[in-house]
């Protein structure tokens, strides 16, 4: 993640710190050069050892959070990812940014070979000036039963010459890509994924329990042995894409993927993708989730498309036609869902709403997505030496002001 030259404002911020999973109350923020040089208790805060920063002015009541991190977000602001037009995928992560989700992975959809070469080389730049932390792609290699809003023309069975050839165009910022482990081939897919740094996530599955939990732990011991080598943080482990959405539901005679995902999230050996957005997921779900697999094993994403921060209307999700109405995207073929429109804030709210804390909201849309990434000793914590990506909210956990790199960012008209 690059930083400008110009050194950045020194700044005081106070307020309840939230982060690594607990609440502080009557806490303090410094934050100069960029990092964060204090967070802690106000009673132990000493102004005289920092004499050149503002404070800045927060509601009573404020939080203070990491920068929220998104493991799986195809755009906003009406900029997809997966067009690969350079100036909307800026516009599209400059708009999410300012919403307070200051580390994002651009996810692409199923396409064709071409339009995903040409979209990893356009993002790859994007990654390369710290504008998004890489890409995730949600196919081609996918389920055609459970494809959702992924174009069944595109899907196909694991192809080692065609993820060698996504690998070479993105130049070392794939991060995450989507399989369906019933494929042929699913195994030797996630050899080369995992030998090259890239996480496999679980997903657009038709499998039953046994195949998806027989994978899963294949995975996360290919994750392992590449982490031992320097491929992955030391945290790092697969993840499942959208938990619950894209495969068979959960049914007590014939358990599904769904199931083996729970019990292995429960072990700490993946870690579970949720839209809690409102829409994809029922917030009882949401909140079982959490008291099942707890918040360290789930994290929180948008699967946000080009119609977050915009109103309803006709939009795309790659090579497909999506309607938005009262907030909901949907297929105009076929009325599947087609990816979210909320923000990572708005689902950490309704995530709230559904009676899960705020401590373990905000740990499941930091520190578990930076886990994820390798990322953890940057981002994802609110502790000195780190990032200064930090966010404040009011009581009503909407947002007041966001930093990233120690910067404050203007809200978005």
């Amino acid at each position: 993640m690059p930083e400008s030259r110009d050194a950045p404002p020194a700044y005081i911020l106070r307020g309840a710190l939230l982060t690594d999973g607990a609440r502080a109350a009557d806490s303090v923020v410094v934050v100069t050069g960029g990092r964060i040089a204090y967070a802690g208790p106000g009673s132990r805060y000493d102004r005289a050892q920092f004499p050149a920063t503002e404070e800045l002015p927060l509601p009573p009541g404020s939080s203070l959070l990491p920068g929220l991190v998104d493991l799986h977000c195809h755009g906003a602001a009406g900029g997809g990812f997966p067009t690969g037009d350079d100036k909307t995928c800026r516009e599209a992560a400059d708009f999410l940014h300012r919403q307070g989700t200051t580390t994002l992975l651009a996810s692409l959809v199923t396409a064709s070979a071409d339009e995903l070469l040409r979209s990893l080389g356009v993002l790859k730049v994007l990654a390369a000036e710290g504008l998004i932390a890489g890409v995730h792609a949600e196919g081609p290699f996918l389920s055609h039963a459970r494809c959702g809003a992924q174009n069944p023309r595109w899907l196909r069975d694991p192809d080692p010459g065609l993820l060698r050839e996504m690998l070479a165009a993105a130049g070392g910022a794939l991060k995450t890509m989507t399989y369906a482990p019933e494929l042929p081939g699913a195994g030797e897919l996630v050899r080369i994924l995992t030998e090259h740094g890239v996480t496999p996530s679980l997903g657009h599955t038709d499998a039953d329990a046994r195949t998806a939990a027989a994978s899963l732990t294949e995975a996360a011991a290919f994750v392992g042995s590449a982490a031992q080598a320097g491929a992955f943080g030391p945290q790092a482990r697969p993840t499942v894409t959208h938990l619950f959405n894209g495969m068979p539901p959960l049914h007590h005679r014939s358990p599904g993927p769904a199931a083996a995902c729970l019990r292995l999230a429960a072990t700490g050996t993946v870690a579970v993708e949720l839209i809690a957005d409102g829409v994809h997921l029922d917030p009882e779900t949401v909140r079982m989730v959490f008291d099942l697999v707890g918040a360290g094993n789930i994290a929180l994403v948008t699967d946000s498309m080009a119609a977050t921060g915009l109103p309803d209307g006709d939009y795309d999700l790659g090579p497909s036609d999506v309607v938005v109405h009262d907030g909901v995207a949907t297929l105009r073929s076929n009325g599947a869902l087609a990816g979210g429109t909320a923000t990572l804030l708005e689902v950490v709210r309704t995530t709230i709403a559904a009676g899960v804390s705020p401590a373990d909201a905000v740990l499941a849309a930091t520190l578990v997505p930076a886990r994820v990434l390798g990322l953890e000793t940057e981002i994802g914590s609110l502790r000195p030496g780190m990032r200064a990506d930090l966010i404040a909210v009011d009581p009503g956990f909407e947002l007041v002001t966001v930093l990233r790199g120690g910067r404050i960012l203007d809200s978005p008209a």
